[in-house]
């Protein structure tokens, strides 16, 4: 149901070299880009994540109770996806572990814009 995802930014260049790093982890590369828009996904035809300078050209803010969750198959990848985020600057907004029931492990961050997402899978066996 989704194709996309959109995050704003008032630094394309640092976003970019921020999601380019932290995408290649888990298989996404660039999948269309411009001079104030790029794209990140595994294929053409899967769900992406985007940032953009605003249309408007007024600052980029980072939503209230808005998050991207990017879907793991592992809480290994969860817990190596959420230490690259804080390796390339992101601010921890919970540490990767078991949320409610056994089967939902996360981990959280907000990137250098402020946007919050989260690493997460769903396992009968989380840690």
């Amino acid at each position: 149901m989704i194709g996309y995802v959109t995050l704003g930014t008032n630094d394309l260049a640092s976003a970019i070299a921020f999601y380019d790093e932290l995408l290649a982890d888990i298989g996404a590369g660039r999948v269309m880009e411009s001079d104030t828009f790029v794209a990140w996904g595994v294929s053409p035809t899967a769900p992406a994540l985007s940032v953009i300078k605003p249309n408007d050209g007024e600052a980029a803010t980072a939503g209230n109770g808005t998050m991207i969750a990017l879907v793991m198959d592992s809480p290994e990848k969860v817990d190596a996806l959420h230490k690259k985020a804080m390796a390339l600057g992101a601010v921890n907004e919970g540490d990767p572990g078991a949320r409610g029931d056994s089967s939902f492990y996360a981990g959280y961050f907000r990137d250098p814009d402020g946007n919050k997402l989260n690493a997460f899978c769903m396992t009968p066996s989380s840690k």
